[in-house]
């Protein structure tokens, strides 16, 4: 067990979870923060039966407010607090010219204002500290419009890259590290439920590698843009989709 500490938004299931117990088996003590709260504290006590090294925040994440509440509660606890994984997302995959405005605003401030409040919130606070690391989960749909997601989605998630360089640029000087993980269609629980069969399966048949990616390497890749020694990685998006896009 080392002394560090992370928040993951969004950490209740999902892509979120498997990041979460990463940093949990590496070693971090871990704040979950989700919506769901009872979900969050299930993961939560599964993993720290006492809550010593693992607990649940209910956290809105397109409130600056819980945000600010998240770090003060992190603190409170540990005294500290080192990572932030911006994770917590939204998609509903809908025809873009059927996407209603409701639609659109709820996505973009699940998957961008999050992003805009956790950076503003926790980005200030490793600032002042002198040492913080964020990661940012966005998409391959940011990058090439989608195939598989709605252009909501897609759209919030080349947001997201973009409010990375902004957040790497501008915290930098302050011992501060921002980076992107954009993670291709990825074998997951809500892959499955939220694309239908044929569309799915056309995806995959499109992967060079024919088979969708593993949740398990991207929560491997957030931890080692969490390390201590990860001060030169700033700014970056680091692309995990089988070759569906490649630079």
């Amino acid at each position: 067990m080392t002394d560090r500490v992370v928040l993951v938004t969004g950490a209740a299931r999902g892509l979120g979870a498997v990041i979460a117990r990463r940093f949990h088996a590496s070693g971090y003590r871990v704040a979950i923060g989700d919506i769901t709260f009872n979900a969050a504290q299930e993961l939560a006590s599964e993993l720290s039966a006492d809550h010593s090294s693992a607990f649940a925040l209910n956290l809105d994440v397109t409130s600056k407010e819980d945000f600010s509440a998240a770090r003060d509660a992190i603190l409170d606890k540990w005294q500290r607090i080192d990572v932030l994984v911006n994770n917590a997302g939204a998609s509903k995959v809908v025809p873009v010219m059927d996407i209603t405005a409701e639609q659109f605003d709820h996505v973009i401030q699940v998957n961008l204002r999050s992003v805009l409040f956790g950076c503003q919130v926790f980005g200030q606070h490793f600032a002042d500290a002198g040492a913080g690391r964020i990661v940012n989960i966005a998409s391959l749909a940011g990058q090439n419009g989608g195939s598989a997601t709605g252009a909501h989605y897609a759209a919030s998630k080349g947001g997201v890259i973009t409010l990375t360089k902004v957040f790497a640029r501008d915290l930098a000087s302050r011992g501060v590290t921002v980076n992107a993980i954009s993670p291709g269609p990825m074998d997951l629980p809500i892959v499955h439920e939220s694309v239908p069969a044929d569309k799915l399966s056309a995806v995959v048949a499109s992967i060079p590698g024919g088979r969708l990616g593993s949740a398990d390497y991207v929560a491997d890749v957030a931890v080692m843009l969490a390390a201590e020694n990860a001060y030169f990685a700033n700014g970056a998006c680091w692309d995990v989709n089988g070759g569906l896009f490649m630079r």
